[in-house]
């Protein structure tokens, strides 16, 4: 079997992969009404939340989209704030869809910087929309700054679209008490689920702002969305197996408890980094912005990443993840998040040692 210690898809325990194999059923029937009024409640305690959250049959990416063509009109000047290839996915949708960008970007490692971004609001008054990762998986950050991002925000009544893909469900992220207005996810992150779903939670700015903006949409509409929950249904075909599989993944999450979620992301994640750096290694992450579900180890100099990856696969049937665009060759991320014990760690550790030693690394 292969390990995959990558930061998505990850590993699905086996009572929620068999839940997917269930038989199909009517998704404009009881059976699914009930599922679905289930599953939003469940979502809604993971994220912290009384708003409307809204269950896409997409990627993160589609989240991601849909956040773009129901907040931002063509035109309407809005600022994305990004640290790494994640942030630039934002960029790349405000530009398809019309927007007039401005943006900041950070070096790879480091976070976001609230005051600069205040002096960015402060020199563009009409920017309305500010878009933003919380934890950046190409360089292993987390973005620490959103309980003052959200005040900055607001106090000029701008509104804060926050990507939570690869945070939510494995760090804290308190989407009510820290004001945040529109909070993305993905099931195949820390759900311990199959991909195939994204998740959407709106507070009444965000629905009131979507109201009003002309900019067309359709499959991701997401008042389409909310309408059609209030009958137990999705307007479009739902990836009925994967809710199949978030159903049960749930189950397990709220019984271990957010806390003790939290509590063992950060464990882990310790051990990874306390591991990488016994063995002679460093970290892309600035000390104190490290994240707790994906870590970006540097390759020692003069070897590649796909190399590292390559060996680990072939010796060790272990998965890791390579650097993107610019961090490309330099960079090996170890994902530590969703289904993951301390035995998982352990193996992954033991897998990079080796195939780093293989290569003629001295770890």
């Amino acid at each position: 079997m292969v390990n995959l210690r990558i930061p998505g898809p990850t590993a699905v325990p086996v009572e929620v992969a068999q839940a997917g194999a269930a038989p199909m059923i009517n998704h404009r029937g009881p059976e699914f009404a009930a599922m679905a009024a289930r599953t939003t409640e469940g979502v809604k305690k993971v994220y912290q939340t009384k708003n409307d959250v809204v269950t896409l049959s997409a990627s993160g990416t589609g989240a991601m989209e849909a956040a773009v063509v129901n907040l931002m009109a063509p035109g309407e000047e809005v600022l994305v704030v990004s640290i790494g290839e994640f942030g630039d996915r934002f960029i790349n949708l405000v530009n398809i869809y019309g927007g007039k960008l401005t943006s900041l970007k950070f070096e790879p490692g480091l976070a976001a910087d609230v005051n600069q971004i205040e002096d960015a609001l402060k020199k563009n008054p009409a920017i309305t929309t500010v878009f933003i990762t919380h934890n950046e998986t190409s360089t292993g950050v987390t973005n620490p700054i959103l309980p003052d991002l959200a005040k900055v925000v607001h106090a000029r009544d701008r509104l804060l679209v926050v990507d939570a893909i690869s945070s939510l469900s494995s760090v804290p992220v308190k989407t009510d008490e820290w004001d945040l207005d529109v909070v993305l996810s993905g099931s195949q992150k820390g759900w311990m689920t199959a991909p195939g779903l994204a998740f959407v939670s709106m507070n009444d700015r965000a629905w009131a702002k979507a109201a009003a903006n002309p900019q067309p949409r359709f499959y991701f509409d997401i008042k389409r969305h909310q309408d059609s929950l209030k009958s137990g249904q999705t307007p479009w075909t739902p990836a009925v197996s994967v809710w199949f599989q978030l159903d049960k993944s749930l189950e397990l999450m709220l019984a271990e408890g957010l806390d003790q979620i939290f509590a063992r992301h950060h464990r882990l994640a310790t051990k990874v980094r306390n591991g990488a750096k016994a063995m002679g290694l460093k970290l892309l992450a600035s000390e104190g912005v490290e994240s707790d579900t994906v870590t970006a180890i540097r390759v020692p100099e003069g070897m590649n990443g796909d190399d590292i990856i390559k060996t680990a696969i072939q010796e060790y049937d272990t998965v890791f993840a390579g650097g993107q665009g610019a961090l490309k060759g330099k960079i090996v991320r170890f994902g530590h998040l969703g289904f993951m014990t301390d035995a998982d760690i352990d193996s992954g550790l033991n897998a990079l040692k080796g195939a780093l030693t293989k290569m003629g690394f001295k770890a």
